[in-house]
């Protein structure tokens, strides 16, 4: 499948900020067979007083910027086209769990892809023991890694409520667990908490999800907003699977890829610091049109 994507993110600031510097992941990436990047660009209004185009040590596109002029707002647009040939009916090739811990033992590399920085708390995911249990009790009647990842990612969309005023962007994941709902990037801390208490190493992906409007309505333009779902290392042979918890599915063809981390901290779309006395408000709106 092939997609345009369109980005439009904006941040207001009341009074103007004197100044800022940034990191902006908004650029979707190519990966391998699944994902191949046609053409993609970046803009800002107001344009950067410096601008630096490279990679974080994950792998994602970074684009850093800085201003020295006040400003009340900025504004930053992403367009892309992309094709996806999503791994939707992947053959499950992954171990037990048992066999899963062997196979990480004997990973000695620490290169990004290694899983090995995805085994155990992040800044934004500490491990948390009702998570733990929860989680492992979808070890039982799972033969293989995929299974305990479906079906954890299953128990998700069925035992929690999306809500989109029951949290925010800092909201720890013991606290959304609790609540029983959130949003997509608390479902995905969630769950990443959980597989990593089980021994599963597990990463956070950031991108964007085509929407399909309901028969006979028109896709509202710009209706759209960047998503979150799960990686989790199904061991040698089959590497790293994507899971989207909050529609209960393994990421296909409609999940583009942005940016991959340990958490939502390592994938925000932009971050940074500013010199202000006020306060700031941010928006977004995405479109993902099939081409």
């Amino acid at each position: 499948m092939k997609y345009d994507i369109r980005l439009q993110l904006e941040c207001a600031y009341r009074p103007p900020v004197a100044g800022g510097r940034h990191l902006v992941r908004v650029s979707p990436q190519t990966i391998g067979r699944f994902q191949r990047v046609v053409a993609s660009s970046v803009v800002f209004d107001p344009v950067p007083d410096e601008r630096t185009d490279g990679r974080d040590f994950f792998g994602n596109i970074v684009v850093s910027v800085s201003f020295s002029a006040p400003h009340a707002a900025l504004k930053v647009g992403m367009s892309a086209r992309v094709r996806v040939d999503g791994p939707s009916d992947m053959l499950d090739v992954s171990p037990d769990a048992a066999t899963l811990r062997r196979e990480l033992a004997g990973v000695l590399s620490l290169a990004p892809e290694s899983p090995h920085h995805f085994t155990v708390g992040s800044p934004r995911v500490a491990l948390d023991n009702d998570i733990t249990a929860y989680a492992g009790e979808s070890v039982p009647g799972s033969a293989t890694v995929r299974e305990i990842v479906r079906n954890l990612g299953k128990r998700i969309q069925r035992d929690f409520r999306y809500d989109s005023a029951s949290t925010e962007v800092e909201t720890p994941p013991k606290e959304a667990f609790e609540l029983r709902r959130g949003v997509c990037q608390d479902f995905t801390h969630i769950m990443i908490a959980g597989l990593r208490g089980i021994g599963i190493p597990a990463g956070y992906v950031s991108g964007f999800l085509r929407t399909i409007p309901p028969p006979g309505k028109e896709r509202p333009v710009g209706a759209d907003a960047m998503h979150a779902w799960v990686r989790a290392w199904c061991g040698n042979q089959m590497g790293w699977v994507g899971y989207d918890p909050t529609n209960g599915a393994f990421a296909g063809e409609d999940h583009i890829v942005v940016a991959v981390g340990r958490d939502y901290g390592d994938v925000a779309p932009i971050a940074g610091i500013l010199r202000t006395s006020g306060q700031q408000r941010t928006s977004q709106a995405v479109d993902v049109v099939p081409v």
